[in-house]
């Protein structure tokens, strides 16, 4: 049995798989579930054997210089595809189903397509067509599915710091779109954004609010 305490992701999940005819094993994972705004991102990674960047790991427990090294080391060395779900996506279906259909999207981004996938998480998307396993915790235990964290992370960053510039104020060129103090404060003083998730509670509360101060 496998306990990856302190070690570090490897490459024993990908090397089953392999060992039991796949070829192309892809690490899929999410990232932006908890912010109030922006969108949810998925990447996919099927990573090369022979060319596996060194110092993978949880894009969380990764400095910000290292993150940054190894996305473009990955984006080199890998078949990498990143892919959304919008906002109005995510207040529609919710925001687990909205993630899955980014998890799915990104293994359609492919450039070959995967023939096993290991997701991130205790839960497979129903729609996804592929075999595969849940990993959970797999960031930490999975080369492929690390891989897939710091992309999804960095792209997701990229994303909110564009937007950060349409929407001055809430902080999101450091907060992500994530609850901060400072985005807290901007949401009562400057109310939503198109861009906020209107199904979350801050949210929703705010724009209760409001409806109350116009009826």
């Amino acid at each position: 049995m496998r306990f990856g305490w302190g070690m570090g992701p490897d490459f024993e999940f990908e090397r089953a798989a392999m060992g039991r005819g796949y070829a192309r094993v892809a690490g899929v994972d999410e990232v932006g579930r908890g912010p109030l705004a922006g969108p949810v991102t998925a990447a996919a990674v099927v990573l090369d054997p022979a060319c596996i960047p060194e110092g993978l790991n949880d894009s969380k427990k990764l400095t910000a210089k290292a993150r940054q090294r190894l996305y473009d080391e990955i984006k080199e060395a890998a078949d990498v595809s990143i892919a959304h779900a919008t906002v109005e996506e995510i207040d529609q279906l919710n925001i687990l189903r909205a993630s899955h259909l980014a998890m799915c999207r990104a293994l359609e981004g492919l450039k070959t397509q995967a023939d096993y996938v290991l997701i991130d998480g205790n839960m497979m998307p129903r729609d996804l067509a592929l075999p595969g396993e849940c990993v959970i915790k797999g960031d930490g235990l999975s080369q492929s599915i690390a891989a897939a964290s710091i992309m999804a992370k960095i792209c997701r960053d990229y994303v909110m710091l564009s937007l950060a510039q349409q929407h001055p104020g809430y902080g999101w060129e450091t907060n992500a779109g994530y609850g901060s103090k400072k985005h807290m404060e901007a949401l009562q003083k400057l109310g939503p954004t198109p861009h906020h998730r209107r199904s979350f509670k801050p949210v929703h509360h705010i724009l209760y609010q409001e409806k109350l101060l116009t009826d």
